[in-house]
């Protein structure tokens, strides 16, 4: 990992994970603007047309004194080229959404039946560049009621959560190269977190993640 990034997931801030004013101290630091996401190292001509717009859900949820974020696997889809990932609930606006807030929120109860009315807007993440040329605002969001996720099984093929405290250690946390299709031996530097009960997150997603346990640890 690199050192800059190491040293701000390292200070890991696991008593204020813990803390049940958690998600109004994250919307104070929010409010200061959005915490940056490090980009994937795309070369330049990686992309041949302008990016379109798409937003996720950062679901925050509290379970057995912890704050975990909540997770979707994608389900198994030709024509999807994140089959079968981890991620979070989103997709890409439509003309109904006057923003990325509405756009999560939209996308979230379209996936897993969570209703937007109870979802506590916090804040975004800074917005990042995905492989499939999406443009993607990260909105993060408190879950305030328990609420039994029902997934559209075209969408998404399982609902699970995962601890802020394990997700904040870096030990929990490396990089790898990925080649990069059709680029002659070309690859890219790649966040992953070790598989937490048989789900693995990666890619962009763990990019997300990585800028949520940062601008925590390093916020004032």
């Amino acid at each position: 990992m690199a050192p800059e990034n190491q040293r701000s997931m390292a200070d890991s801030p696991t008593p204020l994970l813990t803390d049940p004013a958690f998600p109004d101290i994250l919307r104070r630091r929010l409010a200061h603007g959005p915490f940056p996401v490090e980009q994937e190292p795309w070369p330049g001509d990686f992309f041949d047309e302008p990016p379109r717009r798409a937003a996720v859900l950062i679901p925050l949820v509290r379970q057995e004194e912890d704050w975990h974020l909540l997770f979707i696997r994608r389900a198994r889809n030709d024509n999807d080229r994140h089959s079968g990932q981890v991620a979070f609930p989103g997709g890409q606006l439509d003309g109904s959404d006057p923003g990325p807030e509405s756009a999560a929120l939209r996308e979230a109860e379209e996936e897993i039946g969570l209703p937007r009315h109870n979802v506590d807007l916090l804040g975004r993440l800074g917005t990042c560049r995905t492989i499939t040329n999406f443009h993607v605002t990260p909105v993060v969001g408190r879950i305030r009621q328990p609420f039994a996720p029902v997934p559209d099984p075209r969408e998404v093929a399982h609902v699970f959560t995962i601890p802020l405290p394990w997700l904040a250690d870096p030990a929990n946390v490396e990089r790898r190269d990925r080649l990069i299709a059709g680029r002659n031996g070309a690859a890219i530097d790649v966040l992953y977190f070790r598989q937490y009960r048989g789900e693995l997150l990666w890619g962009v997603t763990a990019r997300l993640v990585a800028a949520l346990v940062a601008g925590i640890s390093t916020g004032g």
